[in-house]
C-alpha cells in the first residue's frame, strides 16, 4: 500500500514539474517574442551584426550540449544505480555548466564594458533580458545540481535522490533545448539579419 502511495506521490511530483517546464515554456516564448520585436530596435547603438562573435557562441553551445550529453549519461548511470558514475557524469556536467555560465558571464561583461549595456536600445535590452533569464535558470540547475549531488555522496542512490536527479536532468535538457533557440534566433538570424 506504501509503494503505491509513493508511486502516486511520485507521479503528481513528476506531473506538477512538467508543469512547472511548461510555464517556464510560456516564459521564454514571451522573452523570444520581445527579443523578436526589439531586434531591430538599434536605432540608438550597435545591432547583433556587429556584436556577436559566431565562433565564440559556438563554442559556448558545445560546451552545453556536451553538458547535455554528460547529464544523459549520468541519468543512465542512475538507472544502473551506478552511484560512482552517476556522480562522475553530474560532476563533468557540473563543470560544463558552470564553464558555460562564466563564458556567458565574460560575454555580457565584454559588452557592458564596450558601452554596449542593456540601457542602450530595444534590441539590447530584449538580449540580455532573453539571455540573461537562461544563465540564471543554469544558475539555479547549477546549485540543484550540486545539492544534489552532495545527497548522492552522502547517502548514497535513495528512491528519492533518484526522483530528483531524474527531474534535474529533464531541467537540464530544457535549458539546452532553449539555447539551441537562442543560438538559432539571436545568434544566427541575429547575424544575417
Amino acid at each position: 500500500m506504501s509503494q503505491q502511495i509513493d508511486k502516486a506521490t511520485s507521479d503528481k511530483n513528476i506531473f506538477g514539474f512538467w508543469v512547472y517546464l511548461m510555464t517556464d515554456c510560456m516564459l521564454f516564448a514571451t522573452l523570444f517574442a520581445t527579443f523578436v520585436v526589439l531586434r531591430n530596435g538599434a536605432y540608438h547603438g550597435p545591432s547583433s551584426q556587429t556584436l556577436f562573435s559566431l565562433p565564440y557562441v559556438l563554442l559556448e553551445s558545445l560546451i552545453l550540449l556536451t553538458s547535455s550529453f554528460t547529464c544523459g549519461l549520468a541519468t543512465l548511470a542512475l538507472r544502473r544505480r551506478d552511484k560512482t558514475k552517476v556522480l562522475l557524469w553530474f560532476l563533468v556536467t557540473f563543470l560544463l555548466g558552470t564553464i558555460f555560465l562564466g563564458l556567458e558571464l565574460s560575454e555580457f561583461a565584454s559588452l557592458v564594458m564596450d558601452g554596449h549595456g542593456w540601457k542602450v536600445n530595444g534590441f539590447l535590452s530584449a538580449y540580455f533580458t532573453l539571455v540573461g533569464t537562461h544563465g540564471l535558470h543554469i544558475l539555479a540547475g547549477l546549485l540543484w545540481m550540486a545539492v544534489l549531488l552532495v545527497g548522492v555522496a552522502r547517502h548514497g542512490l535513495r528512491p528519492q535522490n533518484e526522483h530528483h536527479l531524474t527531474m534535474l536532468s529533464l531541467y537540464w535538457h530544457f535549458l539546452d533545448i532553449i539555447w539551441i533557440f537562442i543560438f538559432m534566433i539571436v545568434y544566427l538570424i541575429g547575424a544575417r539579419s
